[in-house]
């Protein structure tokens, strides 16, 4: 496709880890010809921060992208054909906002899970829904808008089931899956893409049932891999109970007592996460600094740039390859309902993502992904209608939040901390 050129907008591009999907697009540029960069946030400061940055990396690579910087999201998509969300509303403050009101009430506190994850979700998903509006007025009609912004699988559900397009095209993608098959390649000798995962769940809450290395049948050695990864907080004893490799957010469920008095004696992720945020902005601004993976070592969340690069080139022209990303579960994961979105092994081509058809999930992981699936689906009605009753309906379905005895003040204390963000509930 000689002398194709395409434009990739970041919306939410004043965060931390837009250098890291910068680099990544950079790097597949033979495959992804990336030649307009739009970077779209309201933060001015940070644009004025990271836009500059990105120049600097787009020369360094000797790549001639145009980087264009703005505060009105319309201008910033108009064209586009991959559009990357990674907003988050609030900032770091309402992250604190978040963990704190777990503390209060003596649950998990914790931005992606529980009352957290319902206070994100219900701040985020209608500008992600203002997002996806404008994507589909501005961008190109053959987009594709690829959200990282978490809490990933219920914000993607939102937009597939809510948003603007016939059918959208949106997926989610989260940066674990691709973590845990770099880890495995390399504890094989192999390429991360050698790696085939029987992933099964939703966002934040999935299990690996089987692994494939180069088509070879490898669970029982990947798994011993994995336990001695870092990716694997959990006991031995749990851990040869279930017998499956664990998505590591799932030690809010299976091991709440250890996370409860972790939050007794440190302070919030939020609060550690801004000081490295500023450090990183200060790097991001000495115009002698150049790009360098392992400024995110204290960030978190790395690696989402080789996921969202190799999904993109694959969305574009690319062969076709194997992706776990959130989709809609159209009946391959027997349990669950159609319409729900899924994170789970996918071909990727072209035409978008199909996830592979697989076996139910059985005994208790059955039956905690259709609770937490259960609670997503009120948490989005709450979060598109702004009705407190499905609010409220959430909390009472989600197993790490209170009883029906607390559920009613959890929520008035959840509106109050996030009035601010949370117009639909005024």
């Amino acid at each position: 496709m000689s002398g194709v050129s395409l434009k990739a907008a970041i919306v939410g591009a004043g965060s931390t880890y837009t250098p890291e999907l910068v680099d990544g697009l950079l790097r597949r540029a033979a495959t992804l010809p990336v030649r307009t960069l739009s970077l779209v946030d309201p933060d001015e400061q940070r644009l004025g921060v990271l836009a500059p940055f990105v120049a600097r990396m787009c020369q360094a690579a000797g790549q001639d992208v145009s980087v264009e910087a703005t505060t009105d999201l319309h201008a910033g998509v108009r064209a586009a054909s991959f559009v990357f969300s990674q907003f988050r509303v609030g900032g770091q403050a309402a992250r604190h906002g978040d963990e704190q009101l777990g503390r209060r009430w003596g649950i998990v506190g914790q931005e992606t899970t529980g009352v957290g994850g319902l206070a994100k979700g219900l701040r985020t998903i209608p500008v992600a829904l203002a997002v996806q509006a404008a994507v589909a007025q501005e961008a190109r009609p053959d987009a594709w808008l690829v959200n990282f912004t978490n809490p990933a699988g219920m914000v993607t559900e939102a937009l597939l089931r809510h948003g603007a397009g016939d059918p959208p095209r949106v997926l989610g993608l989260c940066n674990f899956p691709w973590t845990l098959r770099a880890q495995l390649g390399a504890a094989f000798g192999a390429a991360a893409d050698e790696v085939d995962l029987d992933y099964v769940g939703l966002n934040h809450l999935a299990w690996v049932r089987d692994v494939a290395v180069g088509g070879r049948p490898s669970f029982a050695q990947a798994r011993s891999a994995w336990r001695e990864g870092p990716d694997a907080p959990f006991g031995p004893r749990l851990l040869d109970d279930v017998g499956l490799i664990l998505n590591p957010y799932l030690q809010y469920y299976y091991e709440t007592a250890r996370i409860l008095h972790r939050q007794t004696c440190t302070p919030t992720r939020a609060s550690d996460v801004a000081t490295v945020e500023a450090d990183l902005l200060a790097r991001y601004a000495d115009t002698s600094t150049t790009w360098d993976p392992s400024m995110l070592a204290g960030r978190g969340g790395a690696s989402y740039s080789e996921a969202a690069a190799a999904l993109a080139a694959d969305l574009y022209a690319g062969p076709g390859g194997r992706h776990v990303v959130n989709v809609l579960n159209a009946g391959a994961l027997p349990g669950l309902p159609a319409d729900a979105v899924v994170e789970t092994t996918c071909h990727v081509t072209s035409g978008g993502a199909v996830p592979r058809p697989t076996a139910p999930l059985t005994g208790p992981a059955g039956g905690l992904a259709a609770q937490v699936k259960d609670y997503e689906r009120y948490a989005i009605d709450a979060a598109v209608s702004g009705d407190q009753r499905a609010a409220r309906l959430a909390l009472l379905t989600h197993p790490l939040c209170p009883d029906a005895t607390a559920t009613a003040d959890l929520l008035d204390d959840l509106l109050a901390t996030n009035r601010q963000w949370l117009p639909a509930f005024a």
